[in-house]
This record gives C-alpha cells, sequence and structure tokens, in this order.
C-alpha cells in the first residue's frame, strides 16, 4: 500500500496515471489527484472550520443548535477533563452515543486532546460491547444514559476505568417531562443502572472549562481512529484509522462534489440531513467531517426508524443534501408524510453501505427530482472508494474510483481481469486503513502482495471505468457450477408491485450443490408463492430461480439498515 508521509501528497503512485481509465470518464474539473493535504489532523480540520464559521449552526438535535463556536468551546473542556485522567497520548477513549449533540463534540474532545476514537454501536448487546472494549483496550468511555445498562454487566472485565455519562437534556436546554419526551426517540426507556464512580457528561463539562487544555499536536501518520467492521460476516475487526487516511477521503469527496457545483453555487449554509449513524464511517465522513469542512448544518436523527418523528423534522427544514441507503429511501417513500413534503431545496442525494433498487431509485426520483448517487466503500477505506457523477441517471452502478484512488479486478490467482469479467475489487489508495488492531495475521490476508486491499467484493468495470457490484464474494450461491448472485435475484424480485423486501440465500441442494432460498416481505398481503415463481420465471434463467420462497413480517438488519443475509443463513 502506498503511504504518505507527513505533509506529503495523497498520491496513489501510478506511474501512469493515464492507464487508469477511469479518468477519461471524469466531469470537467474533477483532478486525478487531491493533491497535499492542508492539514495534519481531523482535529485541524475541524477546529479551522469552527474558526472561520464561528457564528453558524454546525448541527440541529430537537430544536437546539450547536454553533461552530459551541463546539469549539465545549469540546475544549471536555478535552481538558480527559486530560485531567491521566491518560496517556494515543489512549483510546470509546464513544457509545446515538446521533445526539454530544458525539460531535466528544468526538472532537477525543480527538483534540491526543487521544483515539473508538466507535461503539450503541445498540450492542453486553457480550458485543465486553468483546470490543477488551480488543481496543479502551481506558474511557463517553456513554449515554440509556445505554450504561449494557456496559454495567462486564465493566469490571474490561480496561475502561473512567465512565462519562450523557444524559438526553445535557445540551439540549430541555428539563422534565420534555427530556422524556426526547429520550423516547431513542429508546422507548432508560433501563435502571447503577454505576458507582461514573462522572456526568455536564459535570465533566464544567470540570473541564475551568481546566487548561494542553494543545496535542497529532500528525497524519497517527492514528485518529478504530473504526470497527466486519460485525456482519464474523468478529468484528479494528480498522485502523489515521489522520491522513480520514483527511484524504474527506478531500477526495469534496474534489468529487464540487462539480455538483459549478453551475449552480453551494448554498450557504449548506443543511445536511444526518439520519445514518454516526458512529458509522459512512455517516462520520461523509456527515460529519465533510459537512463540518463545507461549514453546513446537520441535522442530527437519533432514531430514523421512527418515521413519523423524522418526517416531522424533515418538515422543519430546507435540506440540501440527503445521505441514506435503499432500506431507508424505500421507508420513506412508502410514508404518506414524507411524500408531501417539500424538496425544491434539494440538490444531492447520495447512497451507500448496499446496492439501491432501481424501483427504489426511480421512485425517489420522480417524487424530489433528484437522482440517487450510489457510491461505494468500506471501513478499511475510510469509508468512500468510488461514486457516480452527480445528476447522472445511473442506477446499479457504483460509480468511478475517486481522485487518488486505483481501483482493479481481479480473479483468485490475483491477475487483472479485462473490461467486463467479474472478479474481487481490489483497491488502493490514500484513504486505504493501515491494517487491523492488533491483528498482523488479519492484516495480512486483507492485502495484496502489491498493496491492494481485497475488499471481498466480486465487481465488474467497463471500457469507461465504471464499476458494477456483481455481489459479495461470500454470498455468491453456485448451483450446478454456475455463479449465481443474490442481488441479481432481489432486485428482480423487488420490482414486483406486491413485494416489500427481498433476500436470497444459497441452501444445500443434493443435486446442483446449492439452490437458491427466498426470503420475502409481502407489500400486498395477499401475494403468494405461485406468483413470485411465475414472476420469476419471466426474468430469470431457470438455474437463478428460487426453489424455496419464506414469508417473512421483516428480514433482519445491522444498526445501518443492511440486510443480514448470514443470520438467514443460520435460520434456514
Amino acid at each position: 500500500m502506498d503511504r504518505v508521509g507527513k505533509g506529503g501528497a495523497a498520491s496513489t503512485g501510478a506511474a501512469d496515471p493515464g492507464g487508469r481509465r477511469w479518468l477519461k470518464s471524469y466531469p470537467e474539473g474533477v483532478p486525478a489527484e487531491i493533491g497535499r493535504l492542508p492539514y495534519a489532523s481531523v482535529a485541524e480540520l475541524i477546529l479551522a472550520s469552527c474558526r472561520k464559521h464561528a457564528g453558524r449552526t454546525a448541527f440541529t438535535s430537537f430544536g437546539r443548535r450547536l454553533t461552530y463556536a459551541e463546539l469549539d468551546r465545549l469540546s475544549a473542556g471536555l478535552a481538558a477533563y480527559l486530560q485531567g485522567l491521566g491518560l496517556a497520548s494515543g489512549a483510546r477513549v470509546a464513544i457509545m452515543l446515538p446521533n445526539v449533540l454530544q458525539y460531535p463534540v466528544t468526538l472532537l474532545a477525543v480527538l483534540r486532546a491526543g487521544y483515539v476514537v473508538v466507535n461503539v454501536n450503541p445498540l450492542y448487546t453486553s457480550r458485543e460491547l465486553e468483546r470490543q472494549l477488551n480488543d481496543c483496550g479502551a481506558e474511557a468511555i463517553v456513554i449515554l444514559e440509556n445505554f450504561v445498562a449494557t456496559l454495567q454487566p462486564v465493566l469490571e472485565r474490561v480496561p475502561v476505568r473512567h465512565v462519562i455519562v450523557a444524559a438526553m437534556g445535557d445540551l439540549l436546554g430541555l428539563k422534565g417531562h420534555l427530556v422524556n419526551l426526547v429520550v423516547r426517540h431513542v429508546r422507548k426507556m432508560v433501563p435502571e443502572w447503577s454505576l458507582p464512580g461514573h462522572v456526568p457528561f455536564r459535570r465533566a463539562l464544567a470540570s473541564g472549562l475551568r481546566r487548561r487544555l494542553v494543545p496535542a499536536s497529532p500528525g497524519p501518520d497517527d492514528i485518529a481512529f478504530l473504526q470497527y467492521t466486519g460485525g456482519t460476516t464474523g468478529t468484528a475487526k479494528g480498522a485502523i484509522l489515521l489522520h491522513r487516511n480520514i483527511l484524504a477521503n474527506v478531500m477526495q469527496n469534496r474534489a468529487w462534489a464540487d462539480v455538483a457545483y459549478a453551475d449552480n453555487p453551494r448554498p450557504e449554509p449548506q443543511i445536511f440531513i444526518c439520519a445514518l449513524p454516526l458512529y458509522h464511517v459512512y455517516a462520520l465522513t461523509v456527515n460529519a467531517l465533510a459537512g463540518i469542512e463545507e461549514g453546513a448544518n446537520n441535522i442530527l436523527i437519533p432514531n430514523p426508524r421512527d418515521l413519523a418523528a423524522f418526517v416531522a423534522e424533515l418538515r422543519r427544514h430546507k435540506f440540501h443534501v440527503f445521505v441514506g441507503i435503499n432500506t431507508l429511501f424505500r421507508a420513506l417513500l412508502d410514508h404518506e408524510g414524507f411524500r408531501k413534503l417539500d424538496f425544491s431545496h434539494l440538490r444531492l442525494t447520495l447512497a451507500g453501505g448496499m446496492s439501491v433498487q432501481r424501483p427504489v431509485a426511480e421512485r425517489w426520483k420522480e417524487l424530489t427530482g433528484v437522482a440517487i448517487s450510489e457510491g461505494y466503500g468500506l471501513s478499511e477505506a475510510s469509508p468512500v472508494v468510488a461514486a457516480n457523477i452527480f445528476g447522472a441517471e445511473v442506477v446499479e452502478c457504483i460509480g468511478l474510483p475517486l481522485p487518488s484512488t486505483e481501483v482493479a479486478i481481479r480473479d483468485e490467482a490475483g491477475r487483472d481481469l479485462p473490461p467486463g469479467e467479474p472478479g474481487e475489487i481490489v483497491i488502493r489508495g490514500p484513504q486505504v486503513m493501515q491494517g487491523y488492531w492488533k491483528q498482523p495475521e488479519e492484516t495480512a490476508r486483507a492485502f495484496t502482495p502489491d498493496g491492494y486491499l481485497r475488499s471481498g467484493d466480486i465487481g465488474i468495470m467497463d471500457e469507461r471505468g465504471f464499476v458494477r457490484i456483481v455481489d459479495r464474494k461470500k454470498d455468491m450461491i453456485l448451483v450446478s457450477g454456475f455463479n449465481v448472485y443474490p442481488n441479481e435475484i432481489e432486485e428482480v424480485v423487488c420490482g414486483h408491485p406486491g413485494v416489500l423486501e427481498a433476500a436470497a440465500i444459497g441452501i444445500p441442494d443434493p443435486v446442483t450443490g446449492e439452490a437458491v432460498k427466498l426470503f420475502v416481505v409481502r407489500r400486498d398481503p395477499d401475494l403468494t408463492e405461485a406468483e413470485i415463481l411465475a414472476y420469476c420465471r419471466e426474468r430469470l434463467t431457470n438455474y437463478k430461480r428460487p426453489r424455496q420462497i419464506e414469508f417473512r413480517t421483516e428480514l433482519p438488519k445491522s444498526n445501518v439498515g443492511k440486510i443480514l443475509r448470514r443470520e438467514l443463513k443460520q435460520q434456514a
């Protein structure tokens, strides 16, 4: 993997830029390389924006606005408090918060104090939390009170010695029943818990604001995040993301997005809708950090599954940028209140995390007037690797590699494949992680001998450099020697007007080795198995057709809405 020295240019190392065929498809104005990074650390980027846009609103939650000046001041106080705990430089601090105002304050505090952010899914079980805290060696954790009951039973078995407990009202300026109303949007109730020695978030802030913050100076090669990934495929691993990895991806995304405003300048300030969780690297980079870099206002949605509350919040804002995934778009499109919103200010709709299905993309464009621009990434790449050209009517395609990014399609032997041939997508660029935390063997397996990150995804690149995902390598179904990709089957089945959601997996078959089993959530309660089979017969060749169909009321999903085929396989 190519490295970028401190202050160095973020180059892919390609000797012949002209050999990267995607460059000829770049929109006018998009550079092949992002050049030198303008900041030494993520904290420096955020603080520069805080000072440039001090009077603007940075984040909004339940009507409470956090300005860039407040983000600077409050994060300085919390950072000083953390330093007062005696944590050494580079110590890991876990953040177990949903999309609430305490999250950006804590994020910046940890980084400017010289520590490493470890994002934790607030919906983890105690077992999952225990494993991650032990693996990363976090000495401190900032956690919402709603989730302390998860930490409590494992606290004596993890290295955490300092617990800062945030309450929903800490930064909201709310009291009494209003706080309870807010909490309901994050979780139905706050479980009973008792945690001796914990410090309330407000007290930590007040204490820190009386202290002097010792400026920390993390550099490009210091660790910024341990971003845990792989939870849907096996044991979660901590991807080591350096400051320069994250900075490079922010700059790559900025270079790509700039052309969307070439003929129609950005609104000042922009309003982003942040419905995906900030503890996930996609929203972290594309919403929080990209938004901060632009001086935008991110509207924090702590629980997008509460569609009524979500739509009510959307109604209050003239939003310009909407970041989501297929399942979220579909759910909103099915909500009557959402269909009545004013979309006249919407400029960009960004999608990642999973493939956007054609019926969803078409409905979104028809309703909002803005095409969904699908991209591709993974936690190990900070996360964005490729993106579609904004405004282009492209579906079922993840677009072109971003500036300073190399993508190749390779076979099992590691050989580059010609255009149109499916193979594993491998990636090299300044946004790619340094490896997995304390897992040298997993790190070695993750990279090719020439330094490309193995994505585990099967894709095709055409002559113009556009990449299409065929499927996850692990999810491929082998039927009588033929490769069958679940995404294709699901795409076809979800085109049926009576189908709400679908997922396909491979199951053992004594004749063909594997056969396709389909799980379906009905939109039309009267939909029958025979109707689906007839629909598939018209659209899929024989070996791709499902041999079993099971109707479900819902499908298992990850915290960001990805359908978990692994769980369906375990249940089949």
